[in-house]
């Protein structure tokens, strides 16, 4: 026993703890950075996250080839793999939660073609004639080769990670529910286990990196899951909106369909009308679209949503502060609305100040939490340029309020009314055995 605890406290030098801080610090760091960026998507676009990682792809590559440092207990392993890329990975797989898988695509595609780039250029900058400008510094062309070598196959791994991370993301909802910690911390370990062993493969090929780098590195990964699962759910928990609710976890073919949901969907939006101002479907996509989701809906048995959103008071905001300032809000509350509901949703442009969204597979009461996130979400994001601006929001769900798009469409409308009657700025969902209305949140 003494032998034992000797040995644990042997492998606790100080400069190894003091390494293993570090790679705790580069973690925070690096996560509350891309973190901010991913959180700052609706204001100023996701291509500055995708951007930072993608910078940060070259340093893990670098570093994961060249800078290996001593953790206790005799672990060795690269801040690039284990804090950069693993940070990396899980960031992606937030991407997925809150997106959807075509966005998560994105930026693989673009360091892939990006590393290929790199190779084809690499050979015609050999052809190039140097100057003698004398020093001893020259172009470390085997250098950029093991670089462009290692790039093109950790981005193709990348690809297969996600895919599989999406996939088993997925197959745990059984199992986890709504516990996100659990599933992003099973999830993770998995996939940077398969992760690990792939990377190390081409890294022990190009560089003769030894077996000691294959276990460390998966030991350190597997505490970089760990924090980055907390910092994660953390993340989601606190600054996003969740969805609540169930839906039927996607089986694994359905994750290849979302691969392309966002082009068939931009092909779909392509033939057919949109708003100008706001860019949701209009109503006449509506009529048609409506009525196919709700007989779908009816036809597999499953619940559906309809919710009727207006804006309070928005004639009498125009007057007071011109139309011009009305579509700066419309062009706002459309946003707020777009980021809080699914990628299977769909929003419309009903009337002027008024909107729909359908929303499949979602029963009345993650419905009344979708509608508050909306309706909470518009009341926050407003400023001292849009003052008293809020909405109301009616609703109805099938088959419990009507099994048909037109008695759906009636029930919500008549909720609305309720809503606006109420004292505005509220969401009803459902009305008493007297008729009265039941706020299920009010402002």
């Amino acid at each position: 026993m003494t032998d034992i605890a000797a040995d644990l406290l042997g492998g606790l030098n100080t400069a190894s703890v003091i390494n293993a801080l570090l790679f705790g610090a580069d973690a925070l760091i690096y996560f509350a950075v891309l973190a901010g960026l991913f959180r700052a998507r609706h204001r100023i676009g996701i291509g500055a996250f995708f951007c930072a990682l993608g910078v940060m792809h070259f340093l893990e590559t670098y570093l994961a080839s060249i800078l290996y440092v001593s953790l206790p207990f005799g672990i060795v392993a690269s801040p690039g793999s284990t804090v950069l890329f693993t940070g990396k990975l899980m960031l992606l797989l937030l991407v997925y939660i809150r997106e959807d898988a075509v966005v998560v695509r994105q930026p693989i595609y673009g360091l892939l073609i990006g590393n290929l780039l790199l190779f084809a250029l690499a050979y015609l900058v050999r052809q190039h004639g140097a100057a003698a400008l004398g020093g001893p510094r020259s172009a470390d062309f085997g250098f950029l080769d093991e670089m462009g070598a290692l790039m093109v196959w950790g981005t193709l791994i990348l690809f297969a990670d996600c895919i599989m991370m999406i996939v088993l993301y997925e197959r745990l909802r059984p199992w986890f529910g709504d516990r996100v910690l659990g599933r992003l911390a099973l999830t993770g370990a998995l996939i940077l286990s398969f992760d690990q062993i792939a990377f190390y493969a081409g890294l022990r090929y190009l560089t003769g990196a030894p077996w000691s780098v294959l276990f460390g590195g998966w030991v350190a990964k597997m505490a970089a899951v760990a924090l980055y699962a907390a910092l994660g759910t953390l993340y989601l928990r606190k600054l996003e909106l969740p969805r609540p609710g169930t839906k039927r976890p996607p089986r694994v073919m359905d994750v290849f369909d979302l691969l392309t949901y966002r082009e068939r969907y931009e092909d779909l939006l392509a033939r057919s009308g949109r708003d100008a101002l706001t860019g949701a479907l209009d109503r006449g996509r509506l009529e048609f679209l409506g009525r196919k989701r709700v007989e779908e809906a009816v036809q597999a048995g499953r619940p559906l949503s309809l919710l009727i959103i207006d804006i309070d008071h928005f004639k009498s905001f125009n007057d007071r502060f011109g139309h011009a300032s009305g579509d700066i809000v419309l062009l706002r509350i459309v946003r707020i609305i777009m980021s809080t509901v699914g990628p299977e949703d769909t929003v419309f442009r009903y009337g002027g100040e008024e909107f729909v969204v359908i929303a499949d597979a979602l029963p009345r009461a993650a419905a009344l939490a979708l509608g508050e996130n909306i309706r909470r979400g518009v009341a926050s994001h407003m400023d001292a340029e849009t003052p008293l601006v809020t909405v109301s929001i009616g609703l109805a769900t099938c088959a419990d309020d009507a099994s048909d798009y037109d008695g759906l469409f009636a029930c919500a409308d008549r909720r609305l009314y309720m809503a606006k009657s109420a004292g505005r700025n509220c969401v009803v969902g459902e009305s008493g055995a007297d008729g009265a209305p039941r706020l299920a949140w009010a402002g």
